[in-house]
């Protein structure tokens, strides 16, 4: 199993030490977004090169690290016209030098009405999914350009917030250069969540081939509202995806979300010891 972490989980850090942390936890590959985890760095549209994208690249490289992902969480749906078009470019600015970096993939969600991304009554209408396939379509056409993949993450609260509405998204850009960051936690909510399995089913049967790359995490039901948590503390059981994974995409890049340091340890045992559990049976 391919087990990895989002690098600002790990602090902000010069490359170097990053990736050393990083690769002495035994973990082989990241989810980097730059400004997040990056000690020194400031980005703003315009900054990137391929200079610097090499030269951070390289460091995890050393480091038998690979940028699975390149996180540029863009809101597409970002209510003014004006600053969702900076936001645009800095997305393609991240497509055109991904391979800099030694990375095939940038991941973004597909957005909230909202401008801080925080959940709106509007966010699940026809309205809001047309908006934000017109701002996925654009950058989708530009990772054409250079032969690099978008990376859509569904989540319940945002316009693309079931398995269906995925493959929906997913049939309206036909491109292979869109493919799925899937997060099952990200696909649960108070109503739906004890159906856990029959929503990574769902998901499995209408787009598990276009799954990319798993994020890993968890959660628990407290005071309203589904809290999410480390990979093993909560409600959420592996072993059914962890299995088809093992199956149907051997070598996937596994992100385990918020574990760093002391903690990468535990999770990254709960999940293989998961995986040897299900083989097993």
């Amino acid at each position: 199993m391919r087990l990895g972490v989002r690098a600002h989980d790990f602090g902000r850090l010069p490359a170097e030490e990053l990736a050393s942390r990083i690769a002495a936890k035994g973990l082989t590959c990241i989810q980097l977004a730059l400004n997040k985890a990056i000690e020194g760095l400031d980005l703003k549209p315009g900054d990137l090169n391929p200079g610097l994208a090499f030269e951070i690249g390289q460091a995890f490289l050393s480091h038998r690290i690979q940028i699975a992902v390149l996180g540029c969480y863009i809101n597409p749906l970002h209510p003014d016209p004006a600053t969702r078009t900076e936001l645009i470019g800095w997305f393609k600015e991240h497509i055109r030098f991904a391979r800099d970096f030694g990375c095939g993939l940038v991941a973004l969600e597909t957005g909230s009405l909202n401008a801080d991304y925080s959940p709106h009554s509007g966010n699940h209408s026809e309205e809001a999914f047309q908006g934000s396939l017109r701002t996925l379509a654009e950058l989708v056409a530009e990772a054409e350009k250079f032969g690099v993949i978008v990376g859509i993450e569904a989540v319940t609260s945002h316009s693309v917030c079931t398995p269906a509405k995925m493959r929906q998204m997913l049939d309206s850009l036909a491109s292979p250069n869109v493919q799925v960051v899937f997060d099952p936690v990200n696909l649960l909510s108070l109503e739906n969540h004890s159906l856990q399995q029959a929503v990574v089913d769902e998901s499995l049967q209408l787009f598990g081939d276009r799954i990319a790359v798993v994020h890993a995490k968890d959660f628990i039901p407290e005071n309203g509202v589904l809290k999410t948590v480390r990979a093993g503390e909560g409600m959420f059981d592996y072993a059914p995806l962890l299995s088809h994974l093992e199956k149907r995409k051997p070598g996937i890049s596994i992100l385990m979300e918020e574990t760093g340091g002391d903690q990468v340890e535990r999770v990254a045992a709960h999940l293989r010891n998961t995986l040897a559990s299900a083989i097993s049976r």
